[in-house]
């Protein structure tokens, strides 16, 4: 986890956006991985962005995941979903996520939107606490990881934790070919 100071989240909470808090106080006690296991870390919120994290924190690429949010309309009603990817690769928005989703087509969420629906901060969006109708597509790469890096929804710290405790968040898809090499 290169040299971030990680503490546990619940003990933290001041770190983390207010519904990601709230999802790390509700952590489930028969959670395949323990909320004690769920770190973050201040970090300086002009590095927050993937590249100047890694560089500035010596995180390896294939240790931080990006979580995006997708949107696409069927029907006159729009449709969301967060997709989980290795910083080494892009979520295959208008392919696989776009027949996830059951859409003609799909792309990046406008921020502001994404903004205003998660209550977080764009560049720190993270898939923990998000809107529970939301899926959450964690591409199969992630939960391979032993550990992941991820927003913790401010721009200012990060959440570590084990790359499987991200496929059993509620709402989660494991998907193989979600996203492809960067």
């Amino acid at each position: 986890m290169g040299t971030l100071k990680t503490e546990p989240a619940r003990l933290r909470l001041d770190l983390l956006a207010p519904p990601v808090a709230a999802a790390v106080e509700q952590w489930p006690d028969e959670a395949p991985v323990s909320v004690d296991e769920v770190l973050v870390a201040p970090i300086d919120a002009e590095l927050a962005d993937t590249a100047a994290f890694c560089a500035a924190y010596e995180v390896e690429l294939t240790e931080s995941a990006n979580c995006v949010v997708v949107a696409g309309k069927r029907g006159g009603e729009t449709r969301y979903a967060a997709c989980v990817v290795l910083a080494t690769t892009r979520a295959d928005v208008n392919g696989v996520v776009r027949k996830l989703l059951d859409v003609r087509k799909a792309s990046f969420a406008p921020m502001a939107e994404a903004v205003e629906l998660t209550g977080m901060k764009y560049g720190g969006i993270t898939p923990i606490g998000l809107p529970e109708e939301w899926p959450i597509l964690v591409d199969a790469r992630v939960i391979a990881a032993p550990h992941v890096i991820i927003g913790s929804g401010v721009r200012h710290s990060k959440i570590a934790l084990p790359g499987p405790a991200l496929g059993a968040l509620p709402g989660a898809q494991v998907v193989d070919g979600l996203a492809r090499p960067a």
